[in-house]
């Protein structure tokens, strides 16, 4: 029997970060794609300290137009590694920052897990997408890391902001501008599914 190997390549986009406008625009909820360039790392701490600096009106540690956060929970890194275990924490502990940070130019979040209808919301005034990287990956997602650096909030330890440099980080699109919600689509197809079964 023979067998037919699929390259990732030929079924995945290949965009950049920061994120343009027009990549935003042609992306749809089930999108696979492959992200290089520069990602943020920053769970629930660091976007508290990114919104309070925004009430304040300080400046950022980072320019958020056009960016992209990943909700990542780093594990220790080993000799001779960029960096450890990459994996997503879970999106939702960011719901109730997120908003804030789109407004003020926040384009990609990368995390697991659903989105609060706020966040859903805010995504499609916003133009922005949220994608989802595969939670048993994390060992393959951090290969495609090339550097990592802490840039904020040291003091927050696993919490840190870090700057990473990214190739072909793997991520599947969840939400998009449009209100696409692939969480959404999939069960209702389970559902129909279900029913011509039963």
């Amino acid at each position: 029997m023979s067998r037919t190997f699929i390259d990732l390549e030929d079924v995945m986009q290949k965009i950049t970060s920061p994120i343009r406008a027009d990549v935003i625009e042609n992306l749809r909820a089930g999108d696979q794609v492959l992200i290089s360039g520069v990602i943020y790392v920053g769970r629930d701490a660091a976007h508290k300290r990114l919104v309070e600096a925004l009430d304040r009106g300080d400046r950022l540690p980072f320019d958020l137009q056009g960016q992209t956060i990943y909700y990542m929970g780093p594990s220790p890194t080993k000799p001779g590694h960029v960096i450890g275990s990459a994996g997503p924490t879970t999106s939702g502990r960011m719901d109730a920052y997120t908003p804030r940070l789109l407004a003020a130019g926040l384009k990609a979040m990368i995390g697991k897990g659903s989105r609060s209808e706020a966040v859903k919301e805010a995504i499609k005034e916003y133009k922005a997408v949220y994608f989802a990287a595969a939670g048993g990956a994390a060992a393959l997602i951090a290969k495609s890391i090339t550097k990592a650096e802490t840039i904020a909030y040291e003091e927050l330890g696993p919490e840190a902001i870090l700057r990473l440099e990214v190739k072909d980080f793997p991520a599947v699109v969840i939400n998009d501008i449009y209100g696409g919600d692939l969480y959404q689509e999939g069960k209702a197809k389970y559902r129909v599914r279900a029913e011509v079964a039963g």
